[in-house]
Protein backbone atom coordinates (compact mmCIF):
# COMPACT_ATOMS: atom_id res chain seq x y z
CA UNK A 1 0.00 0.00 0.00
CA UNK A 2 1.04 3.23 -0.74
CA UNK A 3 2.03 5.93 1.69
CA UNK A 4 -0.77 8.21 0.85
CA UNK A 5 -3.55 5.20 0.67
CA UNK A 6 -2.04 4.00 3.97
CA UNK A 7 -2.06 7.81 5.73
CA UNK A 8 -5.67 7.89 4.48
CA UNK A 9 -6.37 4.65 5.79
CA UNK A 10 -5.33 5.37 9.35
CA UNK A 11 -6.97 8.68 9.72
CA UNK A 12 -9.99 7.08 8.30
CA UNK A 13 -10.35 4.70 11.23
CA UNK A 14 -9.05 6.93 13.53
CA UNK A 15 -11.63 9.43 12.41
CA UNK A 16 -14.34 7.03 12.60
CA UNK A 17 -13.55 5.42 16.42
CA UNK A 18 -13.17 9.28 17.70
CA UNK A 19 -16.49 9.69 16.40
CA UNK A 20 -18.47 6.66 17.44
CA UNK A 21 -16.99 7.19 21.17
CA UNK A 22 -17.34 10.86 21.10
CA UNK A 23 -13.69 11.20 22.68
CA UNK A 24 -13.29 15.63 21.62
CA UNK A 25 -15.49 18.45 21.38
CA UNK A 26 -14.02 21.75 20.24
CA UNK A 27 -12.95 24.21 23.38
CA UNK A 28 -11.26 20.80 24.91
CA UNK A 29 -8.26 20.84 26.60
CA UNK A 30 -6.57 17.90 26.73
CA UNK A 31 -2.83 16.61 28.13
CA UNK A 32 -1.45 13.76 25.75
CA UNK A 33 1.22 11.22 28.27
CA UNK A 34 4.03 11.22 26.20
CA UNK A 35 7.17 8.99 26.75
CA UNK A 36 8.84 9.76 23.97
CA UNK A 37 8.22 5.97 22.46
CA UNK A 38 6.39 5.32 19.19
CA UNK A 39 2.55 5.05 20.56
CA UNK A 40 2.97 8.06 22.35
CA UNK A 41 4.47 10.36 20.03
CA UNK A 42 2.10 8.86 16.91
CA UNK A 43 -0.57 9.91 19.56
CA UNK A 44 1.09 13.13 20.30
CA UNK A 45 0.57 13.93 16.41
CA UNK A 46 -2.87 12.90 16.03
CA UNK A 47 -4.04 14.81 18.65
CA UNK A 48 -2.27 17.96 17.20
CA UNK A 49 -3.31 17.29 14.14
CA UNK A 50 -6.99 16.75 15.21
CA UNK A 51 -7.36 19.43 17.43
CA UNK A 52 -6.19 22.22 14.77
CA UNK A 53 -8.47 20.61 12.86
CA UNK A 54 -11.30 20.29 15.55
CA UNK A 55 -10.74 23.27 17.78
CA UNK A 56 -9.29 21.77 20.87
CA UNK A 57 -6.31 22.38 22.76
CA UNK A 58 -3.18 19.79 23.48
CA UNK A 59 -0.30 19.92 25.73
CA UNK A 60 2.07 17.17 26.58
CA UNK A 61 3.17 15.47 29.84
CA UNK A 62 6.17 13.30 30.50
CA UNK A 63 6.48 11.31 33.90
CA UNK A 64 10.26 10.37 33.97
CA UNK A 65 10.21 7.34 36.67
CA UNK A 66 14.23 7.81 37.35
CA UNK A 67 14.48 4.15 36.69
CA UNK A 68 16.41 4.22 33.75
CA UNK A 69 18.95 6.82 34.52
CA UNK A 70 20.73 8.23 31.58
CA UNK A 71 18.34 6.98 28.77
CA UNK A 72 15.53 7.82 31.01
CA UNK A 73 16.58 11.77 30.86
CA UNK A 74 17.63 11.78 27.34
CA UNK A 75 13.86 10.27 26.99
CA UNK A 76 12.92 13.44 28.57
CA UNK A 77 14.58 16.08 26.90
CA UNK A 78 13.27 14.21 23.84
CA UNK A 79 9.83 14.92 24.57
CA UNK A 80 10.89 18.73 25.49
CA UNK A 81 12.20 18.98 21.74
CA UNK A 82 8.89 17.50 20.51
CA UNK A 83 6.94 20.38 22.25
CA UNK A 84 9.20 23.11 21.19
CA UNK A 85 9.17 22.07 17.54
CA UNK A 86 5.44 21.68 17.42
CA UNK A 87 4.41 24.44 19.65
CA UNK A 88 3.25 22.89 22.32
CA UNK A 89 3.34 22.76 26.17
CA UNK A 90 5.06 20.17 27.65
CA UNK A 91 5.66 19.44 31.34
CA UNK A 92 7.85 17.21 32.51
CA UNK A 93 7.24 16.05 36.14
CA UNK A 94 9.40 12.88 38.13
CA UNK A 95 8.51 9.78 40.29
CA UNK A 96 10.32 8.01 42.94
CA UNK A 97 9.24 5.18 41.74
CA UNK A 98 11.60 2.60 43.62
CA UNK A 99 11.30 3.85 46.63
CA UNK A 100 7.73 4.06 46.33
CA UNK A 101 7.02 0.07 45.73
CA UNK A 102 9.39 -0.29 48.63
CA UNK A 103 7.57 1.59 51.04
CA UNK A 104 4.59 -0.34 49.57
CA UNK A 105 5.80 -3.38 48.95
CA UNK A 106 4.47 -2.90 45.43
CA UNK A 107 6.22 -4.20 42.35
CA UNK A 108 8.36 -2.15 39.83
CA UNK A 109 5.28 -1.92 37.22
CA UNK A 110 2.43 -1.03 39.80
CA UNK A 111 4.09 1.26 41.45
CA UNK A 112 5.29 3.18 38.08
CA UNK A 113 1.49 3.30 36.85
CA UNK A 114 0.09 4.21 40.52
CA UNK A 115 2.37 7.14 40.44
CA UNK A 116 2.22 7.64 37.06
CA UNK A 117 -1.76 8.43 36.54
CA UNK A 118 -1.36 10.47 39.98
CA UNK A 119 1.22 12.94 38.39
CA UNK A 120 -0.80 13.21 35.05
CA UNK A 121 -3.99 13.80 36.89
CA UNK A 122 -1.65 16.56 38.82
CA UNK A 123 -0.45 17.93 36.00
CA UNK A 124 -4.03 18.16 34.18
CA UNK A 125 -5.31 20.12 37.24
CA UNK A 126 -2.56 22.45 36.87
CA UNK A 127 -3.29 23.11 33.11
CA UNK A 128 -6.90 23.39 33.69
CA UNK A 129 -7.24 19.86 31.43
CA UNK A 130 -10.47 17.58 31.29
CA UNK A 131 -9.34 14.87 28.93
CA UNK A 132 -5.87 12.92 29.70
CA UNK A 133 -4.78 10.82 26.32
CA UNK A 134 -2.61 7.98 26.46
CA UNK A 135 -1.44 6.01 23.51
CA UNK A 136 -2.61 2.37 23.93
CA UNK A 137 -3.59 0.42 21.33
CA UNK A 138 -5.30 -2.43 19.90
CA UNK A 139 -1.77 -4.35 20.70
CA UNK A 140 -1.75 -3.34 24.44
CA UNK A 141 -5.75 -4.38 24.25
CA UNK A 142 -4.91 -8.23 23.65
CA UNK A 143 -2.07 -7.87 26.07
CA UNK A 144 -4.17 -6.84 28.88
CA UNK A 145 -6.79 -9.13 28.33
CA UNK A 146 -4.29 -12.14 28.36
CA UNK A 147 -2.91 -10.66 31.71
CA UNK A 148 -6.27 -10.35 33.29
CA UNK A 149 -7.12 -13.37 32.75
CA UNK A 150 -3.93 -14.57 34.64
CA UNK A 151 -4.86 -12.46 37.22
CA UNK A 152 -8.73 -12.08 37.85
CA UNK A 153 -11.61 -14.05 36.87
CA UNK A 154 -13.66 -11.49 36.91
CA UNK A 155 -16.01 -10.14 34.41
CA UNK A 156 -15.13 -6.63 34.16
CA UNK A 157 -11.33 -7.39 34.18
CA UNK A 158 -11.85 -8.98 30.84
CA UNK A 159 -13.20 -5.92 29.11
CA UNK A 160 -9.86 -4.44 28.80
CA UNK A 161 -9.08 -1.48 28.35
CA UNK A 162 -12.18 1.28 27.67
CA UNK A 163 -11.96 4.13 25.27
CA UNK A 164 -12.87 6.33 27.78
CA UNK A 165 -13.34 6.24 31.44
CA UNK A 166 -13.22 8.42 34.90
CA UNK A 167 -9.93 9.23 35.76
CA UNK A 168 -10.55 12.05 38.66
CA UNK A 169 -13.24 14.35 39.38
CA UNK A 170 -14.54 15.68 36.31
CA UNK A 171 -11.22 14.52 34.21
CA UNK A 172 -11.43 11.70 31.51
CA UNK A 173 -9.21 9.39 30.65
CA UNK A 174 -9.16 8.98 27.25
CA UNK A 175 -7.30 6.24 24.21
CA UNK A 176 -7.82 7.33 20.67
CA UNK A 177 -5.41 4.57 19.03
CA UNK A 178 -7.26 2.16 20.49
CA UNK A 179 -8.32 0.41 16.67
CA UNK A 180 -4.62 0.51 15.48
CA UNK A 181 -2.15 -2.46 15.31
CA UNK A 182 1.29 -1.59 16.77
CA UNK A 183 2.57 -2.04 12.52
CA UNK A 184 0.21 0.75 12.29
CA UNK A 185 1.76 3.22 14.68
CA UNK A 186 4.66 2.45 13.55
CA UNK A 187 3.95 3.00 9.96
CA UNK A 188 1.98 5.97 10.78
CA UNK A 189 5.77 7.18 12.17
CA UNK A 190 7.20 6.48 8.65
CA UNK A 191 5.05 8.11 7.04
CA UNK A 192 5.08 11.13 8.84
CA UNK A 193 9.04 11.08 9.65
CA UNK A 194 8.54 10.73 13.12
CA UNK A 195 11.06 10.04 15.22
CA UNK A 196 10.51 8.24 18.20
CA UNK A 197 12.70 6.78 21.02
CA UNK A 198 13.02 3.36 22.37
CA UNK A 199 12.71 1.81 26.59
CA UNK A 200 15.40 -1.05 27.11
CA UNK A 201 12.95 -2.03 29.59
CA UNK A 202 10.28 -3.14 27.17
CA UNK A 203 12.72 -6.01 26.71
CA UNK A 204 13.05 -7.43 30.14
CA UNK A 205 10.68 -10.32 30.21
CA UNK A 206 10.77 -10.56 33.51
CA UNK A 207 8.08 -8.32 33.65
CA UNK A 208 4.76 -9.88 33.35
CA UNK A 209 3.41 -7.61 30.51
CA UNK A 210 6.66 -7.77 28.08
CA UNK A 211 6.26 -11.70 28.48
CA UNK A 212 3.27 -11.85 27.26
CA UNK A 213 3.90 -9.45 24.49
CA UNK A 214 7.36 -11.30 23.66
CA UNK A 215 6.34 -15.08 24.49
CA UNK A 216 2.92 -15.70 24.83
CA UNK A 217 0.63 -13.80 21.97
CA UNK A 218 3.24 -14.82 19.30
CA UNK A 219 2.64 -18.45 20.38
CA UNK A 220 -0.89 -17.72 20.40
CA UNK A 221 -0.63 -16.04 16.70
CA UNK A 222 1.08 -19.28 15.23
CA UNK A 223 -2.10 -20.57 15.35
CA UNK A 224 -4.11 -17.74 15.51
CA UNK A 225 -3.01 -14.98 12.94
CA UNK A 226 -6.06 -12.68 14.09
CA UNK A 227 -5.76 -13.53 17.64
CA UNK A 228 -5.35 -9.56 18.68
CA UNK A 229 -8.08 -8.71 16.93
CA UNK A 230 -10.01 -11.55 18.30
CA UNK A 231 -9.20 -10.70 21.97
CA UNK A 232 -10.03 -6.69 21.22
CA UNK A 233 -13.39 -8.14 20.21
CA UNK A 234 -13.86 -9.67 23.18
CA UNK A 235 -13.08 -7.08 25.06
CA UNK A 236 -15.74 -4.76 23.21
CA UNK A 237 -18.41 -7.42 23.92
CA UNK A 238 -17.17 -7.48 27.37
CA UNK A 239 -17.68 -3.77 28.22
CA UNK A 240 -20.79 -4.15 26.52
CA UNK A 241 -22.29 -6.93 28.27
CA UNK A 242 -21.78 -4.98 31.62
CA UNK A 243 -22.71 -1.60 31.15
Amino acid sequence: MRRKEFAAKVWSKLLAFERSEGLFRPGDRVLAAVSGGPDSVCLAHFLMTLGRRKGFTVALAHVHHGLRGAEADRDARFVKGLGRRWGLPVLVVSVPVKASAKARGQGIEEAARRLRYAALVKLARRLRCGKVATGHHLDDQAETVLLHLLRSSRLEALAGIAPERRLSGRISLIRPLLPLRRAEVLTYLKVHGLAHRSDSSNRDTHFTRNWVRRKVLPLLESRNPSIRERLAAFAAQVRTLAR
